[in-house]
């Protein structure tokens, strides 16, 4: 199943370590099977607020992205950014291929059945 990192990045003045850090980024997640799904592009809010950018990288699965994450590559270049922009990163797997969100509802009912909130 694909997997992916999602960052919630606030706005931020540049500075020169950001833009290393932007540099050498790629080289640390292309290595684990990543790539740039998301970079920093203008994005439109439905509901609630989110100020800043977001960025997202696909993996081949969970375990390349947490590989990726816990790097020496990636752990040497991430101080460039959390000195100088505030954010919130997730690592999340996908569903698989054929999901269906009946099944997730057909539990809920289940649940509320027995009695659950």
């Amino acid at each position: 199943m694909p997997a992916y990192a999602i960052a919630h990045l606030q706005e931020a003045a540049p500075h020169p370590d950001i833009a290393e850090y932007v540099e050498r980024l790629p080289a640390t997640f292309e290595a684990h099977g990543g790539r740039y799904l998301v970079h920093v592009t203008p994005h439109e809010v439905k509901e609630g607020s989110w100020p800043g950018h977001v960025v997202m990288i696909g993996f081949p699965g969970i375990e390349e992205a947490r590989a990726w994450w816990d790097s020496p590559a990636y752990r040497e270049i991430a101080p460039l950014r959390s000195r100088h922009i505030g954010s919130a990163v997730i690592l999340v797997e996908g569903v698989p291929e054929g999901y269906d969100p009946a099944a997730t509802a057909k539990a809920m009912r289940a649940a509320l059945a027995q009695g659950g909130e």
